[in-house]
């Protein structure tokens, strides 16, 4: 052996080292690129209803969060103040088992949209983006559109259980919603 040579065995480790410090980097490069991919190009589930009353009515409906249990199926005990930058809390269900989200509001303009944005966890791993709009009809009705755009690494594992499972509550919401506006317009014409 010359003087030189080094001997495999701290030879072997270095590439080792590098090995394993080139694939981690491959790992988080893959993960970056798949969370920006998820920014730019979101899953979205989009429901719509038309609603045979006024956009104030529908507001009035869809902002009174203490009256959701008695009418949403897809959101209960939603509280909070519905104020940019403000934070609400709802669960999808009543159970014990119930997902409980902490949304920060985004957006509102009354009688036109009400926008919020969650994350499960930490950012960029599952975020969402919610929305509902209402829009005049030429008929002095209004077309609710209710949306969310789902962002993050894990979104793309998701999209089949949110298409089976959460767009069903979109349509669910949406229809009661559009029951309750309806019958609280009859209410307010028989008045």
């Amino acid at each position: 052996m010359t003087t030189t040579e080094r001997p495999r065995p701290a030879l072997d480790r270095r590439r080792r080292r590098r090995r394993r410090a080139l694939v981690a980097l491959g790992i988080v490069v893959v993960l970056v690129g798949a969370a920006l991919g998820q920014r730019a190009h979101p899953y979205r589930l989009e429901s719509t209803v038309e609603i045979d009353a006024p956009r104030e009515v529908v507001w009035d409906v869809l902002t009174d969060f203490g009256a959701y249990p008695e009418w949403n199926p897809a959101l209960v005990g939603m509280a909070g103040e519905l104020a940019v930058g403000e934070t609400l809390r709802f669960a999808t269900d009543a159970s014990d088992d119930a997902l409980v989200f902490e949304p920060v509001v985004r957006e509102v303009r009354p009688e036109e949209e009400l926008r919020w944005e969650g994350r499960l966890l930490l950012g960029g791993l599952f975020d969402g983006e919610h929305s509902f709009e209402l829009r005049e009809t030429d008929t002095g009705g209004t077309v609710l559109v209710q949306v969310e755009d789902f962002r993050g690494i894990a979104v793309p594992f998701l999209t089949g259980w949110l298409r089976e499972n959460t767009l069903p509550d979109f349509v669910a919401m949406n229809d009661a919603l559009r029951e309750r506006a309806e019958a609280g317009a009859v209410a307010i014409d028989d008045a």
